[in-house]
């Protein structure tokens, strides 16, 4: 199972679906079957960020992906949190502004669940991203490429 982080979302905008039918194949047939979510919170990140139409399409067809945290994973959530080292996650601007933030909850969907985490982030040692609480919490984490090299999408 995979779990979309927002930014893998906002990165398939230039993936124009006419011109990379076989991503978007793929994408619906792991989104049919229950292999591909995210959380609520990055489509509430999504309703506000995404200007591709066809990325908002999708993501309308598929709303049912966007799972809302159990009560499993947002203990999981605050024991991230617990960790002064990754309240980073959270950054200040999304606090004064009230914005949402999906990243600890992608993170505890995949752990609750066993998935892989896709993300656009890079690792920074030490640091509030989510490679690097995913390498501490045994969650296995690519990138867009390493999902597409994982399902054999050549062009």
């Amino acid at each position: 199972m995979y779990i979309f982080d927002t930014n893998v979302f906002m990165t398939l905008g230039v993936y124009y679906r006419k011109r990379f039918p076989t991503i978007w194949a793929t994408m619906d047939t792991l989104a049919d079957g229950g292999e591909l979510i995210s959380v609520r919170e990055s489509r509430r990140e999504l309703d506000h960020l995404c200007h591709y139409d066809h990325v908002n399409e999708w993501i309308e067809r598929y709303k049912h992906i966007f799972l809302i945290a159990s009560d499993n994973e947002c203990e999981i959530v605050a024991k991230i949190f617990s960790s002064e080292q990754y309240r980073g996650l959270v950054k200040n601007k999304n606090i004064r502004k009230g914005s949402p933030v999906a990243d600890p909850f992608i993170i505890a969907a995949a752990k609750t669940r066993n998935g892989i985490v896709v993300t656009q982030e890079s690792s920074k040692y030490n640091g509030a991203r989510i490679p690097a609480v995913c390498k501490e919490l045994g969650i296995r984490c690519i990138n867009l490429e390493g999902f597409l090299e994982e399902q054999s999408l050549e062009f």
